[in-house]
């Protein structure tokens, strides 16, 4: 008897200080070991590569944050024998709203009215001529952090005010789409497995539930979940969510969509589940998750549903009744779970894609002896927005800056060296400063005193 084809070798792929979508748990029966390689920021690509090359890691499980994305593109070419899952082309649209535009733009997805500058001027005379309400968002990253990086601005006055203090780089502009919902859908293998309203508050426009939003899981309309759909198979992500807008115009328009999103762990599972299927060549059985569970999934309270594991349904031909109660709801609608096909080659590469890096202003003279810190890829603190040389910025440099903050310790200033270093101290500053409250001690107002010191000796020139 022919022996069955080996497993690949799965690796699961984790990141200092960015909390895990996925456990061993959630490949429940694999047989074989699985590993798990852990990116450690700073200089640690190489290191990175080596042990994945050493463990001989065949796939490579696991979401990428916007911050390390751009450095996963370089780290994925230097192991083309190692598959990704997600794809870094189907993580594309995790790093920034920008990308988010640029993907559904391609595949002629509907979306708010949006427009990106990266020159100063152009986002000004635009926005002294705009129609307003307007939207202005934080581009860096997929998500909305609860709705605090998006902003509603009246008139020319009030996103002027908004872009000066928040130094948003490149300036993300939507239309305002007055709403009467919006609905996240997640998807594995194109297949909607979870479906959700999100409704704001009387008289309020966010509809966030950590901003008084409510939510519900009844009735979704089935377009919205073919809207998700097409998105999905046009990013070929082996699992996706996307949040949809419900326009009072009765218009549906994607906000935002990403392989990255909150899931309770039994979606993880069920992820895991397909991921065995999609890699064993037939030998694990592909998931069944009916279509609507999360209407009857979605009665459970919500604290048990975040300790619910290893949700399985049958196949049968009716379901069962019980209490004169019946799920009728399970016709699949032409949402069959699908295979993603493995594509070779870059959609998205980065010399083409990654404009937040690489638009140049012209160059104007520096001063050689103010230290310039790097920009996080999100922000550009500069006023001129990118108008200058960026120095380099060395562990010495960094050393000396941080021994002159009273209150910061000798003990602190290695222990911030031993996570970050140099150039990850600079993102995290600029991007995410909470990121450095990982260090033990360094609190909200050590924290708040480091930024003050940061602006004042490198940003104010």
């Amino acid at each position: 008897m022919k022996s069955p084809k080996p497993l690949p070798k799965i690796g699961l792929l984790y990141l200092d200080y960015v909390l895990r979508f996925f456990d061993k748990s959630n490949f429940k029966n694999w047989p074989d070991k699985i590993e798990h390689v852990t990116y450690r920021w700073g200089n640690d690509k190489q290191r990175f590569i080596n042990e994945v090359k050493r463990k001989k890691i065949d796939v490579l499980i696991g979401n990428i944050p916007a911050t390390a994305y751009e450095t996963f593109r370089d780290i994925s070419r230097e192991l083309p024998n190692v598959r990704f899952l997600p794809s870094l082309d189907s993580q594309f649209s995790n790093k920034s709203k920008e990308n988010v535009t640029h993907f559904c733009n391609k595949y002629s997805l509907p979306t708010p009215k949006t427009e990106i500058f990266y020159i100063p001027d152009q986002a000004d005379q635009f926005l002294v001529n705009a129609v307003y309400p307007k939207i202005i968002k934080r581009s860096y990253g997929p998500s909305n952090y609860g709705g605090y990086f998006v902003h509603k601005v009246n008139n020319y006055r009030e996103a002027k005010t908004l872009l000066w203090e928040k130094k948003y780089y490149p300036v993300y502009v939507q239309d305002f789409v007055p709403m009467e919902a919006d609905i996240r859908v997640m998807l594995i293998g194109h297949k909607p497995v979870c479906a959700f309203w999100r409704r704001p508050p009387e008289g309020e426009w966010l509809t966030n539930t950590s901003q008084g939003g409510s939510m519900d899981y009844q009735a979704v309309p089935k377009g919205v979940l073919d809207l998700a759909k097409r998105a999905s198979r046009a990013a070929n992500a082996e699992y996706w969510a996307c949040d949809i807008a419900l326009g009072k115009d009765g218009k549906l328009r994607i906000l935002e969509c990403a392989t990255a999103f909150a899931a309770f762990p039994y979606i993880r599972d069920w992820i895991g589940q397909y991921l065995m299927w999609l890699l064993s060549d037939g030998r694990f059985r592909k998931p069944n998750i009916p279509l609507y569970n999360w209407e009857e999934l979605g009665k459970i309270d919500s604290g048990l549903l975040r300790k619910m594991r290893h949700i399985t349904f049958g196949r049968r031909a009716m379901p069962s009744q019980d209490s004169n109660e019946r799920f009728s709801r399970i016709d699949e609608n032409g949402f069959p779970i699908l295979d993603t096909e493995f594509r070779f080659g870059e959609e998205w590469p980065s010399e083409v894609w990654n404009r937040q890096d690489n638009f140049k202003l012209a160059t104007k003279a520096a001063d050689a002896a103010v230290l310039t810190p790097i920009p996080g890829a999100d922000e550009q603190q500069d006023p001129d927005l990118g108008s200058y040389e960026a120095a380099k910025f060395n562990e010495e440099e960094l050393r000396s800056f941080l021994n002159n903050i009273k209150g910061i310790g000798g003990k602190m200033v290695d222990d911030i060296l031993d996570h970050f270093g140099a150039e990850g101290f600079v993102e995290a500053i600029n991007a995410d400063p909470e990121r450095l409250c990982i260090i033990k001690n360094l609190k909200a107002k050590k924290l708040n005193l480091l930024k003050e010191h940061w602006q004042e000796q490198y940003l104010q020139h």
